[in-house]
């Protein structure tokens, strides 16, 4: 594959992860601007509304659940963890894309323990999307790394 294309695709899939990184960010902000009891009574009212029509219905079993151990610490937690997941992955980014040194070894570090956590809790619950998820993070750690070596190798000796 030619050197343009596969800058291409490096570009292209640090846009996407971006877009996953504000995602992330606008996610975290809603969610620690509402409260912990309103999304607890949404929760049971759909699972208790879709248990009526189906009491086997695994998601809502599974919503009704969580929605029974919601508590607002669990609640801190996810915002928290949106919140700082995505800005540490928009920095990288941002970084990546402006070709500064430090965010390729800080990516390549950040997103291999993205890959690890991710890869734990797999084995927990089994979650096909977080094999996706890791072979994607594995695929643009790949790319940084090719890019980095390009970029190091084309840098004027200081």
């Amino acid at each position: 594959m030619k050197e343009k294309r596969i800058h291409q695709l490096f570009v292209g899939s640090m846009l996407l992860k971006g877009v996953f990184a504000l995602i992330e960010i606008a996610s975290g902000v809603a969610l620690s601007l509402i409260s912990t009891q309103t999304i607890t009574r949404l929760l049971l009212r759909f699972s208790d509304n879709a248990l009526a029509a189906n009491p086997k219905d695994r998601i809502a079993t599974h919503l009704y659940a969580f929605a029974q151990s919601f508590s607002v610490a669990a609640h801190d937690f996810y915002a928290f963890y949106l919140i700082s997941h995505g800005v540490i992955k928009a920095v990288l980014i941002i970084g990546l894309l402006r070709r500064k040194l430090w965010a390729y070894p800080a990516s390549f570090a950040l997103f291999g323990a993205f890959i690890v956590y991710q890869l734990y809790r797999y084995s927990f619950t089994h979650d096909a999307a977080l094999i996706l998820l890791s072979i994607f993070d594995a695929f643009i750690i790949a790319l940084a790394v090719h890019e980095y070596r390009l970029l190091r190798h084309h840098l004027p000796v200081v």
